[in-house]
């Protein structure tokens, strides 16, 4: 059981680092995009809205 620790462990510190990594550069990059930008102006501007 101590060996199957040491081998997550090791994956975790290393690939498990990078795989975050990417995940967070990549939500970034789509967050931040120009074309993004209506969609948050449009979010931002729901509880202004008045209901029909």
């Amino acid at each position: 059981m101590n060996d199957d620790y040491t081998m997550m462990r090791q994956f975790a510190d290393s690939w498990g680092l990078l795989g975050m990594l990417l995940f967070f550069v990549a939500a970034v990059v789509l967050a931040y995009r120009p074309a993004a930008k209506k969609n948050h102006d449009d979010a931002a501007s729901i509880p202004f809205k008045e209901n029909d």
